[in-house]
């Protein structure tokens, strides 16, 4: 990377701290508009899920999906916006269409969080009224992080209903 490509990168990442600090005050405009110049600077896969995930704060959930994509673009390997684009498809109420985005999610080479795409697909299976498929989604989610209270949450509720 050139000494340029390389300072260019650092602004980046410089705005993009500062869009994901708006964006957990609650700023989320600004949140956007400074995601905005740090993909100017340097796009990264990062930056484009975040904005998504900002937009989605705002319900602009077709924006969302489209700055997921713009993320796999860039790098296919991270789990991030695969998951995302099914969460936000699960909110449009388009369960079977979000099926294969978090399925991706939970194969991808880079991603620090399995435990959510299983915790949205077991949503998606207790939707449709499959419970023993989504507290196997809870119980993977769980294995991946023990402490996920959400899961955890989950997996009773399914247990108390098949008792």
């Amino acid at each position: 990377m050139t000494e340029e490509r390389e300072e260019e990168r650092k602004q980046a990442l410089e705005l993009f701290k500062k869009a994901y600090e708006f964006q957990m005050s609650g700023a989320l405009e600004e949140a956007c508009d400074y995601y905005k110049k740090s993909l100017e600077f340097y796009p990264t896969a990062e930056a484009h899920t975040f904005l998504g995930w900002t937009y989605s704060f705002m319900g602009r959930y077709d924006e969302a999906i489209r700055e997921c994509h713009k993320a796999i673009e860039i790098d296919p390997d991270f789990g991030n916006p695969y998951n995302d684009i099914g969460a936000y498809l699960i909110e449009k109420g388009r369960l079977d269409e979000a099926i294969p985005w978090l399925e991706k999610a939970t194969q991808a080479v880079r991603y620090e969080s399995y435990c959510f795409p299983h915790l949205n697909l077991g949503r998606i299976w207790e939707k449709k009224g499959d419970w023993y498929q989504a507290m196997e989604e809870y119980q993977k989610a769980l294995k991946h992080n023990p402490d996920y209270a959400l899961a955890a949450k989950a997996l009773g509720r399914i247990r108390g209903m098949l008792n």
